[in-house]
Formats: structure tokens, C-alpha cells, sequence
């Protein structure tokens, strides 16, 4: 059927509640919103569902959330692992609560129970429950850090990552064998219950989850001391860190932690949030008004589903607080980690830091100067969380820390996904010997500099919406790939890594490699003078990113390099 046929569809069969089709009837008159609702199905891709709100089969609605959720049960009926169950969680966002039964129920009628939350959580405490509960898979609810127009659907298989390949596909193509929404099963609440096959869990999770975080503190002896002195302002954007990060912190002996009032409760309006990323500067202006007020140590906001974490520092120098990328802030963990592991001989054998191949190359710095293997993998915590698996199979390598440069880290492997709770914890701590040392964040940032080199990043991000949009975004790719640039500005191409042909080309040789990852569609070149960009459509959002990194002599001059950089990509585009 076109579009038109989908939309007549809608309105008329009897499978679909009257709000929708009121919904449907008020844009009736609008032939190009017709279009974007139901032009294609709403993708189901490797991170699963995520869109905006809406009746249409390019929306978020109890329909294709129910639809996606019978693929899914039909792959764990095939795999014959349907006893062990599935676990799922939920943010703050419009339609969360709903979409989370939606699934349950929809699980339950296929015979699979379904542990569900019994509020909130965050998506690092879903992928602990799967472990905890040795479910088959689990699902949260929500669209991290996107508008509040959006909602998603993320799932999660037995190991407590998101699903990779080949079981992302198989999933995959099991959604897309469902084609007959009247085919979709589903229960009432009450027979799910009836039935043993929707479980309520709660505190018992938590309270496991709390303890698992609590065995990476470093130095509790330091936080003992400094917990009354140390200054910290949290704002969890309206979302799902405000009980677990305060939490945390209090019960490990933080005192002074003021979370900013007007982002403390569930709001999934966001209604003082234009955008709730702690990647963007205006979200932190009530969290850094508070800081002045309490003359804060240290500024930290994760984002709705507490899996991303944001943060500014206090600078003695200028007054002022400093913002501090993902790249940044990850680096300072891991510094941290490594060296205090170091000083004090508890560094596991074999040990492997992670990142993806978009952030920082001064975790490389950091890793040799510790002896770690440094392991890159594609852009996606899920590859992350693949790792710890396969560490934990083969015993090649103990996991010490992972992290990707939009603002996701984890510490510990009591998750398998980033985890802002545990990075709220560590970063307190960081923060805590700091300041026993009489110095700031930023002063510890600084002395990383002074041994690694001013490695800098940054991200040019272009956004496309709609059909257009997306076909738009297509035609950068493939002008890219097939005219591959040979400098960008100042820096000449040392190899072009397509990582979707899976093939390197050397463009001053001919020379050709293997990439050696899995098939994504990114383009990634280095760059002469420890310099690199790459090219990267988001899985997520209709938006292509420009990510770029160099390594400057100065801060100044590395900000000037990266600016450099970004003018020159943006010339080839």
C-alpha cells in the first residue's frame, strides 16, 4: 500500500481506538504530514524503535510499539529461551509508562513474563536487571536525550548490552515479518498478572543495583574526608538519575549535593530545557546559576535515561566554570582509575580499556602509559558491552573502563551499557581527591595535558528531517565515497577506512586493508599530524555528525587546529 492507502487504512479498520483515528481525521487536509506518518514503517533498526509521538506507521504509537514487541517475542520463541523472561524499564517521556505495558502485555500473551519496573529507571539499571533476573532480553523505554516530541525503544539481549550481530538482524527481520497488525498479541493487565506473566520489581533491583556501584569506589577513605567539604550541583534534566545519583552519593558520604529545583521532578515536557543533552551548553544555565550560589567544586547533569553525564568544573584561576566534553570527562575517569590501580597493585592481569573509534585518541596516551590494551570498536556502546562478553568467554582481557565521546562512560561491568549513575559516583570521587590535593577538576585536566599532549575534539553536526532529509543525508555519504578527499586543509589523508565496504585505502600508495569491524556506514580518515575526521549518519536522529580530533603544542593552539579542521571538512561537503 502508499501512503495514502495506510493512512485510509488507519482510519477505517477497526483495530485502531478512536483517538487515533481523531488524531488521523485532524490532519486529513494536510497531504505532506500524511506523507511523513506513514510513507514507511517506522524503522526497527539495531538500537531497536525511535521517533516521534504520533499516530502513523512512521510514528511512535501503542501500534507499532505492540507490533515491533511480537517480532521480538516471535525471535525468543524461535531461540526456545522464552522461560527465562525479559525485563523492562521506562523514562520520563510522554507515553512511556503506556509503550512499557504495551510490551509487557504483548510478551505476556506470547507466554514470556515480563519484569517491569515499577516507575522509572534508568537504561544502565535495565541492563543490570536483565543479569540480575538471567532474562533473555530486556527492553527500556525511551529517546535518551532527543526532544520531547520523541519517544524509543531499545532492546537488550541476555549479556545486559544492546543487541550486535548477527542476532540485531535476525530481530530485525523478524519485525519485519509482521505485517498484519491484527496477527499481534496482547492481554489485559489483569489476566498478565493473573497469570504470573507480569512481575513488579522495584527496590530489590535497586538496592542490588546501589551495592554493584558501590564495589568500584577507589578511595572511600578520601571521600570520608572530603564528603563535608566538597561541593556538588546535579541536575537530572527531569528524567530517571535524580533518586539513584543522589542516592549514591549520599550513602557513600557526600554531604553538600544541591540538585537544581526547577530539573529535579519527571517532566516529560522538559519545560525548561530547549533541549535536554548535557552535550548542550544552554541546558546548564539554571544548574550553573546554582553553582555560583553554593560556590560549587563541580557542576554534573545526565541526561533523561542517566546513561550520558555532563560536567563543568570550577577554574580558581578565572572564576569561572570550564566545560568538560565526553572525551574530557572520560579521560579524567581513566586516568584516575589506572593510575591510583596502579599505585596500588590492583590492577587486573591482562587488562583492556575500550573505546569507539569517533572518540579521543588520548585515551590511547593514557592506556599505553599504564600498560592497558587499547581496543577500538564501532560507534555504540552496544560494541562496548560486546567486549566485556567476550573478555568474560575467552578470559583474553580484564575489563578496567570503556567510553565513547558523547558523554557515555562505564565503570565497572555490573552494566553492559554507559552508565551516568556510576559516572556521577566516580567523577565525585575524582573530584573529592582533587580537592584533598588543593586542586580543581580542571587543574587535574590541565596536568593531563602537560603529559599527554592538548588532544581536542569537536563535532559538526548537519540535521536533515523528513523523507528529504534522509535521502539528502544519503547523497553526502556517497559523494564522500566516491570522490574521497586526499587533504582537509592543512592535513593530508594518511588512509580512508570505509567501514562500510569493510576496506582501507591508502590514497598515497593504493595500498588497500581490511578494517577489521563489523559492516557500519562511517567513513573515517586519518590524518597527518596526529590528526583524524570522520563521517557518521546518526542511528537515532535525522543527523549526520562530522566528528574531528587533532593534538596541539598549546590549548590555544589545539582549539585553533580543530577549528581549522572543521572549516576544511565543511568545504568538502
Amino acid at each position: 500500500m502508499n501512503y495514502m492507502d495506510q493512512y485510509k487504512f488507519w482510519l477505517e479498520d477497526d483495530y485502531f481506538d478512536d483517538n487515533t483515528k481523531a488524531e488521523l481525521l485532524a490532519i486529513k487536509d494536510d497531504e505532506k504530514e500524511i506523507e511523513e506518518r506513514f510513507y514507511k514503517e517506522l524503522e526497527f533498526g539495531t538500537g531497536g524503535l525511535r521517533g516521534i509521538i504520533g499516530a502513523g506507521t512512521n510514528r511512535m504509537n501503542l501500534y507499532t510499539v505492540r507490533k515491533a514487541t511480537q517480532g521480538l517475542a516471535n525471535y525468543i520463541l524461535a531461540q526456545g529461551t522464552q522461560d527465562k523472561g525479559i525485563a523492562i524499564a521506562y523514562d520520563s517521556r510522554f507515553m512511556s509508562p503506556e509503550f512499557a505495558d504495551e510490551a509487557a502485555l504483548c510478551m505476556a500473551a506470547n507466554g514470556i513474563k515480563a519484569y517491569v519496573f515499577e516507575s522509572l529507571r534508568p537504561t544502565p539499571e535495565l541492563s543490570f536487571a536483565v543479569r540480575y533476573f538471567k532474562c533473555t532480553a530486556g527492553i527500556v523505554i525511551t529517546a535518551s536525550h532527543n526532544p520531547p516530541e520523541y519517544n524509543g525503544y531499545k532492546v537488550y539481549w541476555e549479556d545486559g548490552a544492546q543487541v550486535t550481530s548477527p542476532k540485531d538482524v535476525e530481530i530485525i527481520n523478524c519485525v519485519k515479518a509482521v505485517t498484519d497488525y491484527h496477527t499481534v498479541k496482547t492481554m489485559s493487565l489483569e489476566d498478565a498478572k493473573a497469570a504470573g506473566l507480569y512481575i513488579t520489581i522495584g527496590a530489590e533491583v535497586d538496592d542490588a543495583f546501589i551495592a554493584a556501584l558501590k564495589t568500584q569506589i577507589i578511595h572511600p577513605e578520601i571521600i570520608e574526608e572530603m564528603g563535608e567539604s566538597l561541593r556538588i550541583v546535579y541536575t537530572p534534566f527531569n528524567g530517571t538519575g535524580n533518586i539513584p545519583a543522589r542516592r549514591i552519593l549520599k550513602e557513600i558520604g557526600f554531604k553538600n549535593v544541591y540538585v537544581v529545583p526547577e530539573q529535579e521532578m519527571p517532566d516529560p515536557k522538559f519545560t525548561t530545557l530547549a533541549y535536554p543533552n548535557p552535550e548542550d551548553p544552554k541546558a546548564f544555565e539554571l544548574a550553573l546559576k546554582l553553582a555560583k550560589e553554593k560556590q560549587a567544586d563541580i557542576v554534573l547533569a545526565t541526561d533523561p535515561d542517566a546513561d550520558r553525564l555532563g560536567i563543568y568544573a570550577y577554574d580558581t584561576k578565572s572564576g569561572e566554570y570550564v566545560p568538560f566534553t565526553g572525551n574530557m570527562s572520560g579521560m579524567l575517569v581513566a586516568e584516575y582509575l589506572l593510575s591510583q590501580r596502579s599505585a596500588m597493585n590492583t590492577m587486573p592481569a591482562n587488562p583492556a580499556l575500550v573505546k569507539t573509534i569517533v572518540t579521543t585518541n588520548l585515551a590511547d596516551e593514557i592506556a599505553a602509559a599504564y600498560g592497558v590494551k587499547l581496543i577500538e570498536v564501532l560507534t555504540g556502546f552496544k560494541y562496548i558491552g560486546e567486549q566485556i562478553k567476550w573478555f568474560e568467554e575467552t578470559g583474553s582481557n580484564n575489563y578496567v573502563f570503556g567510553l565513547e565521546e558523547s558523554y557515555g562512560c562505564l565503570v565497572g561491568t555490573h552494566a553492559r551499557d554507559k552508565d551516568a549513575i556510576v559516572a556521577v559516583m566516580s567523577l565525585c570521587e575524582v573530584a573529592a581527591w582533587c580537592k584533598k590535593q588543593n586542586k580543581t577538576v580542571w587543574d587535574m585536566m590541565l596536568e593531563m595535558y602537560e603529559k599527554y599532549g592538548y588532544y581536542k575534539e569537536d563535532l559538526y553536526t548537519i540535521t536533515m528531517k523528513g523523507k528529504e532529509g534522509s535521502e539528502q543525508i544519503a547523497a553526502i555519504m556517497e559523494k564522500l565515497r566516491a570522490n574521497p578527499p586526499k587533504e582537509f586543509g592543512a592535513w593530508s589523508v594518511k588512509e580512508m577506512r570505509d567501514y562500510k565496504s569493510g576496506k582501507t585505502v591508502n590514497p598515497e600508495t593504493g595500498e588497500e586493508g581490511e578494517t577489521g569491524l563489523p559492516t557500519s556506514n562511517v567513513l573515517y580518515f586519518d590524518l597527518s599530524d596526529n590528526a583524524w575526521c570522520c563521517a557518521r549518519p546518526s542511528g537515532t536522529e535525522p543527523k549526520i555528525k562530522f566528528y574531528m580530533g587533532v593534538k596541539g603544542n598549546s590549548l590555544e593552539d589545539a582549539v585553533t587546529k580543530v577549528k581549522e579542521l572543521t572549516d576544511a571538512l565543511k568545504s568538502k561537503l
